[in-house]
């Protein structure tokens, strides 16, 4: 059984573990914290600070669990009306990102955020920052569940969402999902990931 939940700051370590693990050979985030063995390390510090300068900043967290409430899978969500990570925020991290992506890497990491920037839709949506569950469980439904359970929150809002999908294998489950591909998005060194829309219910074809 899996119980679905929000998480507070004190899981924020746990789920940076989670979403290291999942996107360790994820082509964009390889592009900004470079390949080799430490690549789980480097994402999982890069999503350490990124969830410590999001979180509650109109950024919300879905996690999954089991039912002795070891942490199976999360979602990062930014809400219609979340402004995401402030500067200040971000400069707070600095140390951290630092460890992820290495002096020479940040140029790269700005390039790579600008260029997803760039392809956000300019009218209100919710954004699905990152998804991922534990090697342990991955092909049993978690990431699905945790997929469906905020986008029922969305279509009873009459919302739109959008996300990014680096690889064929999510972008299956984010068409089941009801999301739709809108091209390959440009500007991200060694990667090509796509942007995918999801109409509002009372549009969707």
């Amino acid at each position: 059984m899996t119980v679905l939940g929000a998480a507070t700051s004190a899981d924020l370590p746990d789920v940076a573990c989670v979403l290291g693990e999942a996107f360790e050979d994820d082509p964009v985030i390889v592009s900004i914290v470079g390949p080799g063995a430490a690549r789980r390390e480097r994402a999982t510090h890069l999503f350490n600070a990124l969830l410590r300068a999001e979180h509650g900043n109109g950024v919300v967290v879905d996690v999954a669990r089991d039912t002795s409430g070891a942490l199976l899978g999360a979602a990062v969500w930014e809400e219609p009306d979340g402004q995401g990570a402030s500067l200040p925020a971000l400069f707070a991290q600095a140390g951290t990102f630092v460890r992820a992506v290495g002096v020479l890497g940040i140029p790269r990491a700005l390039a790579t955020r600008s260029a997803l920037a760039r392809y956000r839709p300019g009218r209100p949506h919710w954004y699905l920052g990152q998804i991922g569950v534990a090697s342990s469980v991955r092909g049993t439904g978690v990431g699905s569940h945790l997929l469906a359970h905020r986008l029922r929150q969305v279509d009873d809002s009459c919302a739109g969402s959008y996300l990014e999908s680096s690889t064929e294998r999510n972008r299956a489950l984010y068409l089941r999902h009801g999301f739709a591909s809108h091209g390959v998005i440009e500007g991200v060194p060694d990667a090509a990931p796509v942007a995918m829309w999801r109409a509002p219910v009372g549009v969707r074809a």
